[in-house]
């Protein structure tokens, strides 16, 4: 079977997408889409046409990894099949079931007819790759179902049900199931009933006063989405729906895109969708690696972490054994996950049956002995060695054989950890980050003797539980604590010199950080971050560190837990509030120390902060911690606020050129002496090479 197949129904011909595993429109599949078509047109027993695809996707859209590419501009390209389309002198249905996305929906779009189960899934996802639509759907679609609703749709780039559009004329009808037979049933009627050829370009958009709506929706878009540019051409591509004729309105619609896709926002968008889809691929590990059925997880400990955990396997069914210390510990872990949830269910996400469902899943204990035939077992205690070598003794002692012992750790050795127990290979690192209900990074630690088998299944359930796992090696913080902490390191250095936190934070948000340091400083608990800088003193002498952080610490300024830390809060409110209690300490510790405070610009605070990252983050991939670069801008997209249009650290590097980022690199060491700045070997023999860090 090729791209497409083409078989006739009495006077019907049904052309049928044969592309896993989306349908996705690239050069062949369109070359092959109009072969068929020519092929139906040529048939003089044909009266109507049917283009569909699989059950699950009539069609995802553009192949993207055409993007850039010469396929991606040779002919025929998407508008010139919809041309095809248009133009056919038989009606042309498009029949819709599964997901129909971006350049499969302007495909639909571009049909004189439209049916669809109603189960089908409608998006125009272009927005979340920094470009809009480029083959008529900014023209096409606020002709049928309005330009306030065209607009909304796009701009989120979400999808939306079929039978969402029921009251407008996008869908010409819609059929619970046997979608095939009733659009041939259809078209039929069509050729029966001699109906008109409909082309959606042909509808005049009538919509007065639309110049006050689409300068209302520009001042938004300008508060809410400054750093997106595809967020504005969406509004310019609709207003020229509005104002030209159709075929200018489109050629202004292609002009934008084009522009777009060469900015250094949608490469970076593009980068970050391929590399969040490529961390699930380990290199060493064959794709039919026999994966361990998890069909009940254990969890130690019930506190913010654990409960956290334990919300995202019975979220997709999976048992849980909830384990504590003490029966005041499991009741407190349970409220928690039960405030969680009526939360969810106060605001319409979830169903009062189906949280109570999720939580009769949930098995609490306090005897180690009910772990025994868990097929996972996750340990999230307090992050100290010897509470770890306790528990996991426990476990090897009681689980079954074959189980997989995971480890919760933030920074500890995951090897020294497997090494607890008698079977090293079934121990890994499963790091979850806080709320672990919410974040969607999962770290996913290899050991030195964990098998391939835990590797492959602890891949798999992250998928299950709608995480993005990242799989490292062994280091001290893993990828993103190892970098965070030179982060927050050079970000206390930077207190000693003049700036204040507020100030830090503000550059750094400014940047695009979702938080600057010392805001999730606050939020974390500026205690863990002390504990973590009294185990360095004794493991790593020679690394230093501001002391200031420690004054504060001894202070008991622990952040948002005790209502004071960087920044003052309020009691009942987390909104951070500049300190001049927190300033004049400061300003005492600098006499005391004999710091000169000196005016730091904000662009030099983000060249120590992020600069600081990039550094650490390419000694990670040079140590083969991290098997790629892309791996690392996924951990700082998803689990640290990173701005996903600048594309991660390392990306960022790539594109403000590594030569600007050893130069800074070699300042930064001449004016502090910290053997840090010194550049990383790797960023020296990719820049002597030509070569960037993420191959993009």
């Amino acid at each position: 079977m090729g791209l497409t197949q083409i078989e006739l129904s009495n006077r019907v011909a049904l052309i049928t997408m044969n592309h896993p595993p989306v349908n996705g429109l690239g050069y062949a599949l369109r070359v092959s889409i109009i072969e068929r078509i020519q092929e139906a047109l040529q048939n003089d027993s044909i009266g109507a046409i049917i283009i569909t695809g699989s059950e699950k996707a009539f069609s995802g859209g553009a192949d993207i990894k055409e993007f850039g590419t010469v396929k991606a501009l040779t002919e025929p390209h998407l508008q010139s099949v919809i041309r095809v389309i248009e133009n056919s002198t038989k009606p042309i249905i498009a029949a819709i079931q599964g997901v129909c996305m971006g350049g499969g929906f302007e495909l639909a779009l571009g049909c004189h007819y439209r049916v669809a189960l109603t189960s089908a899934s409608l998006a125009l996802p272009e927005i979340k790759l920094g470009l809009i639509p480029g083959a008529g759907g900014t023209q096409r679609l606020p002709r049928v179902i309005g330009v306030e609703k065209s607009l909304n749709f796009i701009l989120s780039g979400d999808p939306l049900p079929a039978i969402a559009f029921k009251d407008s004329p996008l869908i010409d009808a819609f059929y619970e199931s046997h979608l095939i037979h009733s659009a041939i049933q259809f078209a039929e009627q069509l050729i029966d009933e001699k109906k008109p050829l409909k082309k959606i370009r042909d509808i005049r958009i009538d919509y007065p006063n639309f110049e006050s709506f689409l300068q209302f929706s520009r001042n938004t878009v300008k508060t809410v989405a400054a750093p997106y540019p595809a967020a504005l051409k969406v509004i310019d591509a609709i207003s020229a729906a509005i104002t030209l004729p159709f075929e200018k309105g489109i050629t202004k619609e292609r002009e934008f895109f084009l522009d777009l896709m060469n900015t250094s926002v949608s490469r970076a968008m593009r980068y970050a969708f391929f590399a969040q889809r490529g961390t699930a691929k380990i290199a060493d590990i064959p794709p039919d690696t026999p994966i361990r059925e998890i069909k009940k997880v254990g969890i130690v400990g019930a506190g913010t972490m654990g409960g956290g955990i334990a919300m995202n396997f019975v979220n997709v069914g999976i048992p849980v054994i909830l384990l504590e210390t003490s029966q005041d510990k499991l009741d407190k872990g349970l409220s928690t996950i039960q405030t969680n949830y009526q939360n969810t269910v106060k605001k319409g996400k979830l169903t009062a049956e189906k949280m109570q469902a999720r939580l009769n899943l949930i098995q609490l204990s306090l005897n180690y002995s009910d772990l025994q035939d868990v097929d996972l077992v996750i340990e999230a205690v307090f992050e100290e060695i010897g509470i770890k070598e306790i528990v996991f003794k426990q476990l090897d002692s009681v689980v079954k054989p074959g189980a997989i012992l995971a480890t919760n750790t933030s920074t500890l050795d995951v090897n020294t950890i497997a090494n607890f127990t008698n079977r090293p290979q079934d121990v890994i690192g499963m790091h979850f980050f806080s709320p672990a209900n919410v974040m969607q990074l999962l770290e996913v630690v290899r050991g030195d003797k964990t098998s391939n088998d835990v590797i492959a299944t602890v891949m798999k359930l992250a998928q299950k539980i709608k995480k993005t796992p990242v799989v490292c090696r062994v280091c001290d913080g893993f990828i993103g604590n190892r970098m965070v902490e030179q982060y927050l390191r050079m970000a206390g250095f930077l207190l000693e010199q003049g700036a204040t936190p507020w100030q830090i934070d503000k550059a750094l948000e400014d940047f695009g950080m979702v938080m600057g340091p010392f805001r999730m400083s606050d939020l974390a608990g500026n205690d863990i971050g002390w504990a973590i800088r009294k185990r360095r003193a004794i493991e790593q002498p020679q690394l230093k560190y501001s002391k200031f952080a420690d004054v504060i610490c001894e202070a008991g300024r622990f952040g948002q837990k005790t209502g004071k830390g960087w920044y003052a809060y309020e009691k009942g409110n987390r909104k951070p509030l500049p300190d001049s209690e927190l300033e004049n300490m400061l300003i005492q510790f600098r006499a005391d120390h004999g710091f000169k405070a000196r005016k730091i610009s904000n662009d030099e605070i983000v060249q120590f902060c992020i600069f600081a990252l990039i550094n650490e983050g390419v000694r990670i991939l040079e140590e083969g911690i991290s098997q790629r670069a892309s791996d690392i801008d996924i951990v700082y997209l998803t689990g640290y606020g990173f701005p996903v249009y600048r594309g991660g650290p390392l990306k960022y590097a790539d594109e403000i050129g590594l030569f600007q980022v050893i130069q800074v690199c070699n300042k930064f060491y001449q004016s502090t002496n910290d053997d840090f700045w010194k550049p990383a070997q790797l960023l020296l023999d990719c820049l002597a090479q030509t070569k960037s860090l993420t191959g993009s």
